[in-house]
């Protein structure tokens, strides 16, 4: 009710909201189910890299069937989600049919979340994509959050994985903010002045630690606060073509206060951005991008993205110019 009441004053950065730890978490063992199995157990479709079967036992396969767990079976059409319940950290045992031959029962420590292998997951299927449509010429970077840590991942794969690349996607959609803006601007607006070329070989060129081939920026409506402020900035300087859906004006500093009540944390706005060019406050200013592309759910379940592909065709576009 609170963020209601607050949400008339139309501010971004002002609201509230209430987080709870419950005593208990479901667990999660790092893998999909196949929803199509009409028989006894769970078919496993799919292990996300990184989560705990994956780590732990390597030699489970997609198509192998757990039939139990801590020695419950599981038969056809139960609701077997109550099985992980309360389990999140503890020790359980997995009874597993390996390629419908041998059933053994293998001991894991469950995870509390998959965040962060679904994020890594995402994050693949979209450098992926791009590597195959253009075929290995375009590089592809996700901007996770306006932090240090994100910085310094797409500083890394920008200049080292993706160095010998024609051109750079720079992915900000879902990102929730921070104060990165500047970094990633100077990052990308990098103009070559020297090359080195030892005996006529070419080697590199100078700056070193900047990006000097073309780039766009994908955006999206969940953009918010720096996710705001840094495409605002991408394009004020003309760095490269924005690509997306508009992104909301909400660039503005804020500090979340926590409350007497530490369940509570309240949001004060405390330092407005004014845009140079236009003479306003970028909160309350959508951010447009040059190419209009949305993502239907439609698409999206097929597993496709039609913002990437945009971005893929403008910069296969712009490097073919060269």
């Amino acid at each position: 009710m609170l963020s209601e009441m607050l949400g008339e004053l139309n501010g971004s950065h002002t609201g509230a909201r209430y987080s709870y730890r419950p005593s208990f978490t479901m667990a999660t063992i790092g893998a999909f189910f196949d929803d199509e199995h009409k028989g006894d157990g769970l078919k496993i479709k799919e292990i996300l890299k990184g989560g705990a079967l994956y780590i732990q036992h390597p030699e489970i396969k997609e198509g192998d069937i757990i039939e139990a767990v801590n020695g419950e079976k599981i038969t056809a059409g139960m609701d077997w989600y109550s099985l992980f319940q309360r389990k999140a950290g503890q020790k359980i045992v997995l009874t597993v049919s390996k390629g419908g031959k041998k059933t053994e029962d293998i001991y894991i420590k469950a995870s509390s979340s998959d965040s962060e292998q679904l994020y890594n997951r995402w994050v693949e299927q979209r450098a992926e994509m791009v590597k195959k449509l253009s075929g290995g010429r375009i590089g592809y970077v996700h901007v996770e959050g306006m932090d240090s840590p994100s910085f310094r991942r797409v500083f890394s794969e920008m200049l080292g994985k993706y160095r010998t690349c024609e051109a750079i996607i720079v992915d900000t959609r879902h990102n929730g903010g921070g104060w990165l803006h500047d970094d990633l601007v100077t990052l990308l607006s990098g103009k070559e002045y020297v090359r080195f070329e030892p005996r006529g070989q070419y080697i590199g060129s100078d700056p070193f630690t900047k990006w000097t081939k073309p780039s766009c920026v994908l955006i999206g409506e969940d953009n918010y606060s720096d996710a705001c402020g840094f495409p605002y900035a991408y394009k004020a300087l003309g760095i490269g073509t924005l690509i997306g859906a508009p992104v909301p004006g909400t660039m503005t500093a804020v500090w979340w206060e926590t409350q007497i009540d530490p369940t509570l944390v309240f949001g004060i706005p405390q330092v407005g951005v004014t845009a140079v060019k236009e003479g306003r406050y970028l909160e309350n200013m959508q951010i447009e991008p040059d190419i209009l592309v949305y993502n239907d759910p439609a698409s999206v379940l097929r597993g496709e993205d039609k913002q990437l592909e945009a971005a893929v065709a403008e910069m296969l576009k712009e490097i073919d110019k060269k």
